[in-house]
């Protein structure tokens, strides 16, 4: 039998796009949980839109106290693939992770995205995975897409522009 886990900050892995269903069944069932949002520009039909995105796409916070002897539910709950665990037991969050990111936020709810991009035109990035990794690319700008940046890569015998997700890249140190 595994104990319970201890009182802190634990990571959920969510269904794909079920970050706020999961949200909503978890907090339903007592628990506390925050899922940390950007503002996103989205087009469609001419139009360009915001809209709420979660900053960890497919992740959310849960709030497990000494005294929730419940958490194997969280598995359980729709909307929610499973808790992040290290065997069968769940990995804590190291302390005040979840408060430092509650602190980058706006008064609308939303860390800007000044805090989430780092780079500037013409730094020097590492691709890191993908297709095409280990290649260095410089910066150009981000993309209408919030999840891409546009970079430059010398392939093919000149300088290929191209798009890339954010996730894929690190800047050189």
């Amino acid at each position: 039998m595994t104990s319970l886990p201890a009182e802190g900050w634990y990571v959920i892995y969510t269904r794909q796009h079920c970050e706020e269903q999961a949200v909503r069944n978890l907090i339903r069932q007592g628990f506390s949980v925050y899922l940390p949002r950007y503002s996103k520009s989205v087009r469609h039909a001419r139009r360009t839109t915001s809209v709420l995105a979660p900053l960890f796409p497919r992740y959310v916070f849960v709030y497990l106290g000494a005294q929730n002897n419940r958490w194997r539910s969280v598995n359980g709950t729709f909307g929610v693939e499973s808790i992040v665990s290290f065997g069968e037991r769940p990995a804590r969050l190291p302390d005040n992770i979840v408060e430092s990111i509650k602190m980058r936020e706006g008064a609308n709810g939303c860390i800007p995205l000044a805090d989430i991009r780092r780079f500037a035109p013409g730094d020097k990035l590492e691709i890191v995975s993908g297709p095409m990794r280990e290649q260095i690319a410089v910066f150009l700008s981000d993309c209408p897409d919030d999840n891409k940046v546009f970079v430059l890569l010398d392939m093919l015998g000149g300088l290929v522009k191209t798009s890339v997700p954010i996730r894929h890249i690190d800047n050189i140190a």
